[in-house]
């Protein structure tokens, strides 16, 4: 648990950027490994049926995320301005608020969406002949969502902290520990979808306490604070995290993209192809994560060299990190898709047979897929730019574009213009009209400040 020698102010922005994003990238992919293991067995060890009862469940969850990351958000960029300012007190104070009101939310969540999980099921979309599996494996992907919590609001401190490795190793430690659970439970014990369910509980967990250690006992700075519960404290208490939900809005929209993004493809694929067009978007959406951190990494690395140097008023040291978090956007983006559209066989292989119906429609939905995913790595790293600065409405008005405002329309009018080509080009008709107003937007600005 030892802090990491990094200097904000002063260390070269390239080395600074690759000792965030190396890290982080290696620990995020690691965390998405937790769910990507779990498809892969639930599709070897219960089949596609399996693999569309997770990805009905998943959605609810992805919108209880997008939440604590809103306050993870909110939370580190308030923190690291009052660090740059010399006020520690105030940032304790920022990282507690933020775990603790994320501890209630979940608990909230938990109580109304498990007290009947066959409505819960039926909200999400599941048909009958699902709802066995959904009901089977919604408790245990619910309970997670605390552990979860905790791991991504602590994360972003614990890297603000200065510990970006011991940030990595608590995703990677559960990654693997969930692999060797759901092998465990789901073949020689043969527990099925519930087998799958409590292994990735039991890992998260795992990561959730790993990440609460670290804050109670090992942060060299940003450690947990004693909270106050008079009527004032509880009051400001209010308002700072009313100021970490506002700064942070638009992380919660993007993890909502995903949810929405899940939802409405859920919906489609099941009224134009059925159980096997929904158990082949869940493949798909078993690789979203990966991109999605993947843009995440790129954001929470700038994020605190952008917010530390934005508090001291160093603008040559913020404009050099977001262009080099641009730059390593596009290029992870390239690579994505083009793995994507060259080896979708290979990566369908890993969770069914290839001749399965299931497996053919995501073969060749793959590539257009794909498309999306460049803009979408853009979109993330330029929505964290705004955060990071503060400048919080037009993270939010692009964050709504992606998630909203394009996405539904895109689901609903694509197939009808392309046919089922179509639900599978939906998110990049989204995610490339929100690049194209990220674009103008930036230009118009730059063009009203050459003429001030």
């Amino acid at each position: 648990m030892q802090r990491d020698s990094i200097d904000l102010g002063s260390i070269s922005i390239p080395r600074l950027f690759r000792a965030y994003f190396i890290p982080t990238l290696l620990g995020m992919l690691s965390l998405c490994a937790v769910t990507a293991t779990d498809g892969i067995f639930v599709g070897r060890g219960v089949g596609s049926d399996g693999l569309a009862a997770v990805n009905i469940c998943i959605s609810p969850t992805m919108v209880i995320m997008g939440i604590c990351l809103m306050l993870g958000v909110g939370a580190s960029v308030v923190s690291s301005i009052h660090l740059a300012r010399n006020n520690v007190k105030a940032a304790r104070h920022n990282i507690t608020q933020a775990i603790a009101a994320a501890t209630v939310i979940v608990l909230l969540f938990l109580i109304c969406s498990l007290m009947s999980p066959t409505a819960t099921g039926r909200l999400l979309g599941s048909s009958e002949t699902l709802m066995s599996l959904v009901t089977e494996y919604m408790p245990w992907a619910f309970t997670c969502c605390l552990f979860q919590a905790w791991a991504a609001i602590g994360l972003f401190v614990v890297r603000l902290d200065g510990s970006p490795r011991y940030a990595m190793w608590c995703n990677v430690i559960p990654g693997v520990l969930n692999a060797v659970l759901d092998y465990i439970f789901i073949f020689p014990l043969g527990m099925g979808l519930r087998g799958a369910g409590i292994a990735t509980c039991i890992s998260c967990a795992l990561g959730g306490f790993m990440v609460i250690a670290y804050l109670t006992f090992g942060a060299s700075v940003l450690r947990f604070i004693k909270i106050k519960w008079s009527r004032k404290s509880l009051a400001l208490s209010l308002r700072n995290l009313g100021y970490q939900c506002k700064i942070g809005i638009s992380a919660m929209l993007g993890e909502a993209t995903m949810g929405m993004l899940m939802l409405m493809g859920n919906l489609m694929f099941m009224r134009y192809m059925g159980n096997n067009g929904v158990g082949a978007f869940s493949i798909a959406c078993y690789y979203c994560p990966f991109v999605f951190m993947i843009g995440n990494a790129i954001a929470q690395s700038a994020q605190p060299i952008i917010s530390y140097n934005y508090g001291r008023g160093n603008h040559r040291r913020v404009v050099s990190t977001e262009r080099l978090a641009v730059f390593a956007a596009i290029g992870s983006g390239l690579i994505v898709t083009a793995a994507f559209i060259f080896i979708p066989s290979g990566m369908v292989h890993l969770f069914l047979d290839s001749g399965r119906p299931t497996a053919v429609i995501a073969v060749e939905g793959f590539p257009y897929f794909s498309v999306a995913f460049v803009f979408f790595i853009f979109n993330l790293t330029a929505i964290g730019y705004f955060q990071s600065v503060e400048k919080v409405m037009f993270s939010i008005i692009f964050a709504l574009l992606r998630g909203v405002i394009f996405l539904v329309p895109a689901f609903i009018l694509m197939p009808l213009i392309m046919g089922n080509t179509g639900i599978w080009m939906a998110l990049a008709v989204s995610e490339s009209l929100t690049s194209v107003c990220i674009i103008a937007c930036y230009l118009s600005r730059k063009r009203s400040s050459l003429v001030r």
